[in-house]
């Protein structure tokens, strides 16, 4: 176990977009929440993507109401990427996805099972990956068969969580990457009962596991995250999810994971008060901006983007243009 360390910043800090500095990436927008909408962005970001193609994305708890519908992904899947394959880990904590034979089961529910067979990369061991640049991990656990693939679409639902702040490309892949004894295990190995330090500390090492894997595809990876549905709660606490009020947005996506990330909690801080009000105060109760701050120490990307409205011809917009007049929540 890595000795203790405090953390890097205040990750409860919001860095407004005038104060980053850097570089800019490309991050595409569509308020089309459809598979239509999928398509239409993956397209423009799909250039690397090519030979064994994993998919990674949060299949959920039984009967989980937010996730992305299976059946979009099966007509996404259809049209674009027809030998893919969609890839997942066992839970740390017990549940119904904490062996694999439970977690099948929870895949039928969700209707996953209907169209294709999800690899499960930690039910035939475990693989280590090295963590360049870190300062807790020199190599972070993976399901194994993460290292039969070629290239990653990473298919992310944006939500909060109830201990990373929020769900985006960069807890999809940290948390959902590391197998899910041994890696989930360190990465959550120092936990205590208050938060500061130890939160942000959290981030880091997601932070971490996540570029041990996106090192390992280096520029055969994609980021897709769609802001629909967003509770409080990650996928992971199913039913029992906290209820969404948030409004619900469109999709992002970027080959670089910190621009992805960072325009989707932008596009929150866009929003009204009283729209916005729930998800924020998770994300900085939590210290969840760590995880943005820490993916920009560690190279990861940039915090700095052109947003191109594909809707409208491809015209520049920002995260507020992008927020404007969307609706009250409404299940869709």
């Amino acid at each position: 176990m890595a000795e203790l360390k405090t953390a890097g910043s205040d990750g409860r800090r919001y860095v407004p977009y005038e104060e980053r500095t850097g570089n800019e990436s490309l991050v595409y927008f569509t308020r089309d929440l459809s598979p239509e909408g999928l398509m239409r962005i993956y397209e423009r970001v799909k250039g690397n993507i090519s030979g064994k193609v994993a998919i990674k994305l949060h299949t959920g708890e039984p009967h989980g109401p937010n996730i992305i519908p299976s059946a979009w992904v099966k007509v996404f899947m259809e049209q674009e990427l027809p030998d893919a394959t969609i890839i997942e880990t066992n839970t740390y904590y017990d549940g119904d996805r904490y062996t694999t034979e439970q977690h099948r089961k929870t895949l039928e529910v969700n209707g996953w099972s209907s169209f294709t067979t999800v690899d499960i990369t930690d039910e035939h061991g475990t693989a280590m990956l090295p963590v360049k640049g870190g300062k807790w991990f020199t190599e972070m656990s993976v399901g194994a068969s993460l290292l039969n693939y070629d290239s990653m679409v990473t298919l992310t639902h944006f939500k909060g969580h109830v201990m990373g702040g929020f769900g985006g490309s960069n807890k999809n892949i940290g948390i959902g990457c590391a197998d899910g004894r041994i890696g989930k295990g360190m990465i959550h190995g120092n936990e205590q009962d208050d938060w500061g330090v130890v939160e942000e500390e959290l981030m880091e090492k997601i932070t971490e596991s996540t570029k041990a894997t996106i090192d390992f595809f280096g520029r055969h990876i994609a980021y897709v995250n769609v802001l629909r549905n967003m509770s409080v709660s990650c996928d992971c606490e199913g039913v029992e999810a906290a209820p969404v009020v948030t409004p619900n947005v469109g999709i992002l996506a970027s080959v670089d994971i910190l621009a992805a990330d960072q325009a989707s909690v932008d596009m929150i801080h866009a929003m009204t008060e009283a729209d916005h009000h729930d998800l924020l105060e998770r994300i900085q109760s939590r210290h969840g901006y760590r995880q943005l701050s820490y993916m920009k120490e560690l190279g990861m990307g940039n915090d700095k983007y052109v947003l191109i409205d594909i809707d409208h011809g491809d015209k520049h917009i920002t995260a507020a243009d992008a927020v404007e007049g969307v609706k009250p929540f409404a299940a869709t």
